[in-house]
């Protein structure tokens, strides 16, 4: 796992644009992307920038269940306000978990599908939650293997209710990728910042890798960069890059 301590989330904005840019020129073609304030200040420099997303693909990692589309709080109206209505990149080559599927089960297999089809996940975005959850795979007994409908635990839905009138309108359940799913991206790219998640930070960097800290498992992956503030980063006991 390659640690990058920077300043502030605007400088991990630019990291990150970085090592898109460098994915991009590899030939990478399809993006598993993140919501939440982690990654807003890495797509404003996306939206700044000169790339071309024509021939990409995004699959996103999960949505709220029982969020229409045109919700404000849904993720796919957070990604097409902060990234997709200011880029190239074609609508019938944006994914997500739908939310309002009458059959999870079903949708969690549609899902998993569609990133087979689009050849896998080449750069996977990450937040990581004060619970060291990855998309919604809470702490739980086992790592969830593939797309799942998810009960949300009371600390993510506190966590969340910032973005909602109140706790109480914040759904209970969610359509995430897996733990398995998020594992067979080729880099994996996670961002953190802010002193609430120094805790989750090192138990996920320096823990042991169980299911009860999901972020865990991302020790095992070949191919981590992990970008901090300081804040985020200053319980990590290991030398980070400057």
């Amino acid at each position: 796992m390659k640690i990058i301590q920077v300043e502030n989330q605007v400088e991990g904005g630019k990291v990150a644009l970085e090592l898109l840019k460098e994915k991009l020129a590899q030939g990478a073609k399809t993006l598993g992307l993140a919501t939440g304030s982690s990654p807003e200040e890495f797509y404003k420099q996306i939206v700044e920038s000169d790339l071309d997303f024509s021939e990409m693909t995004s699959v996103n990692l999960d949505e709220y269940v029982g969020l229409a589309e045109d919700d404000p709080q849904s993720y796919h109206r957070f990604m097409h306000e902060n990234l997709f209505n200011h880029v190239n990149m074609r609508r019938d080559r944006i994914f997500f978990p739908n939310g309002m599927a009458a059959d999870a089960a079903r949708e969690a297999e549609d899902y998993e599908a569609r990133i087979a089809a689009a050849g896998g996940i080449d750069m996977q975005l990450l937040g990581i939650g004060r619970n060291a959850h990855i998309g919604f795979n809470e702490p739980d007994d086992a790592f969830a293997r593939t797309t799942h409908k998810v009960a949300l635990k009371e600390s993510t839905i506190e966590a969340n209710a910032r973005f909602f009138s109140s706790a109480a309108e914040v759904p209970r359940e969610a359509m995430s990728m897996g733990i398995g799913t998020i594992f067979r991206a080729r880099h994996i790219v996670l961002l953190a910042s802010g002193a609430e998640k120094a805790e989750a930070v090192r138990d996920a960097v320096e823990g042991t890798i169980t299911p009860r800290v999901p972020a865990s498992i991302l020790q095992l992956h070949p191919c981590v960069t992990l970008i901090v503030d300081h804040a985020a980063g200053a319980l990590l006991s290991g030398k980070s890059e400057p």
